[in-house]
């Protein structure tokens, strides 16, 4: 009688056994068709040893990942692709991002350039940010607001130029914002005289003021 009631016990455990992996396998096609965090969260938490256990894991985390990476497309700026990186600093989209924040951030610093429009701003632009569209473009501006130099004389050694350089200064400070020596270089041997850079326009019409005066200036491109 007890032989009985044992094989009674195993088969009747058998049953929930097989009842329960039925059960998780069921309830695994239906978090699978749902394809949610939540419904692997919930048969993670339900069944923490199954077979699939690993692989539900595994889609919550893909899951995660581009929920996060939509809401930062979805924002579409600087900090929301910022946000991704950290919420999701291993994740499929980091280069992407990195990519688009760096793009965001060129274009803003091009646009306060462009606010600016001094010579000062369109270098300090270039200087971070030498290639591209936007570089192209400070270059050009810049060739137009700085590009050009009024020169003034020649020296054969650097004491004449400098007292020739104040002389100039004092007499034409009204044209010149500043009037400076430049070294010689490979393509001339004296210490050469000339304005800082300036557009093509100003130096047109501080040369004419010059020559008018009976010195000599010629407008020529800053290098």
């Amino acid at each position: 009688m007890s032989a009985r009631r044992l094989i009674v016990c195993e088969l009747l455990c058998c049953a929930v056994l097989l009842a329960a992996c039925g059960s998780a396998k069921y309830e695994w096609s239906q978090a699978s068709n749902l394809n949610t965090i939540a419904a692997y969260q919930a048969f993670v938490s339900k069944y923490p040893n199954d077979v699939h256990a690993a692989d539900a894991n595994n889609r919550i985390t893909e899951l995660k990942e581009a929920q996060a990476w939509n809401a930062a497309q979805v924002a579409s700026s600087v900090e929301g692709y910022q946000q991704y990186l950290t919420a999701e600093p291993s994740g499929a989209h980091t280069q992407a991002a990195r990519e688009e924040i760096a793009t965001r951030e060129r274009v803003a610093a091009w646009r306060t350039a462009q606010t600016n429009a001094t010579a000062q701003s369109l270098q300090d632009f270039l200087q971070k940010y030498p290639t591209g569209a936007e570089a192209d473009a400070a270059r050009d501006k810049l060739t137009m607001l700085a590009g050009y130099r009024a020169e003034l004389g020649t020296a054969h050694n650097k004491r004449l130029a400098e007292r020739e350089r104040d002389a100039l200064a004092k007499r034409f400070g009204k044209n010149f914002q500043q009037v400076l020596v430049l070294e010689p270089d490979a393509n001339s041997h004296d210490y050469r005289i000339t304005s800082a850079p300036m557009s093509k326009e100003d130096a047109n019409a501080a040369c004419a003021a010059v020559k008018q005066s009976g010195k000599s200036c010629e407008v020529i491109q800053a290098n």
